[in-house]
């Protein structure tokens, strides 16, 4: 039977009421990987609306991690399997002082639903399950199988899914992977990305003596907080050039094909200015580079930094300790191991053995060829759904463990949805989600799990 659009989204107004309330049960419930909170419960949470679907569902070892939710659904001999990817922990809410609503609480005024973690990544969890429960209400059984893998540390850098899908490669085979969300620019336009940059996430620290001393000592006790600024100020330049040694050699030339795919993307970029307080871009750059570099460059940024006093007043030490937080995107062939072993040899020549670097977590790059199944279906799902064709990234400048899971097992992976906006504030206070943004994620849904079973695998060249 063909996909019935009209029976498909009557379906999602009538029990319009039910879903939100689905989504205010999930938002309550915390689930901050960070510090552990409510993640078994999140993961019993997810586990019980995928057994509502009639999925088989198995709660996965991670190595002591909070666990990965694999759920598969739809004929065990459909022609096509679909991935997909999505995660069930949030960011910490910290600072509680800046939420205008509570955290953990639905919250729906002017039109948006606020609490941790609608946009990242509960509300395009939620909204998809709920999209296959009206496709078996309404259209009858599934075109494909899907295989859900739904983990518990994607912001905490995935520690444990990386070796997780190593262990579980012969069951995660499929032609093609959903990854966990998008959205759209501050024109409407739907952004939709072929991959992500990686990350490496390191922690460094500087130690001194045993205690905080009297700042009169300082000319000649270290002082740990001076290394680090010294050994920080090695690893760029002020025209903001990564200079640590041989770092810049790895990075993969990009073809002209890319580049021409980055130089066609269409930002709004005085909008992003006005959005963030800003007059112009780092190092004066003009909007056409400034967005070869958003795309195409590795970074170092400094995440937070602490050393002695930094309360009210004046308190004359000398700090015994200095830490610093990095994370480091990284572009083809750059991956967390290498950027560490680099960052460590360059301090060592340089004399800041005394610093200590710590790992904290890391995901390599990954993006996915052009014109493959799952991204022709997403393009043609906007279309149908939305009637708009959406920009595609060659890959996102944000990161996340898509390589684990599509590129290390070469499948071909696409972000795509509906429910990242603007301003939307994922892993700030307020983050939120517009209540008509939810429920146009279950639309494309619909829309793509029709494209991704009915186009053909290849695509023809009528030439």
């Amino acid at each position: 039977m063909a996909y019935q659009p009209s029976t498909f989204n009557a379906y999602l107004n009538e029990n319009r009421d039910r879903f939100l309330a689905e989504f205010a049960e999930f938002i309550g419930q915390p689930s901050v990987a960070a510090d552990g909170r409510g993640m078994l419960e999140m993961a019993d949470l997810v586990a019980r609306r995928f057994r509502e679907l009639g999925a088989e569902v198995t709660l996965s070892d991670t190595n002591g991690g909070p666990p990965v939710v694999y759920a598969e659904i739809g004929p065990a001999g459909a022609e096509r399997t679909l991935m997909i990817y999505n995660h069930y922990d949030v960011q910490p809410e910290d600072p509680l002082d800046l939420w205008e609503t509570p955290p953990f609480e639905m919250v729906i005024k002017d039109g948006k639903i606020f609490g941790r973690g609608t946009s990242d990544d509960k509300g395009e969890l939620l909204s998809r399950i709920q999209a296959v429960e009206a496709w078996l209400k309404t259209q009858g059984e599934l075109p494909v199988r899907i295989k859900w893998v739904v983990e518990g540390e994607e912001e905490i850098s995935s520690v444990n899914l990386h070796d997780w899908s190593a262990r579980h490669a012969d069951m995660l085979g499929a032609d093609g992977l959903l990854w966990e969300g998008a959205g759209y620019d501050e024109a409407g336009r739907p952004n939709f990305g072929l991959g992500c940059k990686g990350i490496a996430f390191f922690e460094l620290r500087c130690q001194g003596p045993s205690h905080d001393l009297h700042s009169s000592f300082a000319p000649f006790v270290t002082n740990p907080a001076w290394r680090l600024v010294w050994a920080l100020s090695t690893l760029k330049d002020q025209d903001e050039t990564i200079t640590i040694d041989g770092y810049l050699d790895h990075v993969a030339p990009l073809t002209a094909d890319e580049w021409a795919a980055i130089d066609a993307l269409p930002m709004e970029f005085e909008a992003m200015r006005e959005r963030w307080g800003i007059s112009g871009w780092l190092t004066g750059a003009d909007d056409f580079h400034a967005r070869r570099r958003y795309i195409s460059e590795p970074t170092i940024t400094i995440s937070g930094i602490h050393a002695g006093y930094t309360g009210e007043g004046s308190k004359t030490v000398l700090p015994a300790e200095a830490m610093v937080k990095l994370d480091f995107r990284l572009v083809p062939d750059l991956t967390p191991e290498l950027a560490q072993d680099l960052l460590r040899q360059h301090l060592d020549r340089r004399g800041f053995t005394d610093i200590s670097i710590t790992l904290l977590g890391g995901e390599a790059p990954a993006k996915s060829p052009l014109g493959s199944l799952v991204e022709r279906a997403a393009v043609a799902a906007s279309q149908d759904a939305w009637q708009k064709t959406p920009v595609m990234f060659p890959w996102f400048a944000g990161s996340g463990p898509m390589h684990s899971l599509s590129t290390r097992l070469g499948i071909p992976g696409i972000f795509a949805g509906a429910t990242w906006h603007p301003n939307a504030r994922a892993h700030s206070p307020n983050e939120n989600i517009y209540v008509e943004d939810y429920f146009r994620s279950m639309q494309f849904m619909g829309a793509f799990l029709d494209r991704f079973a009915s186009l053909p695998a290849e695509v023809i060249d009528s030439a």
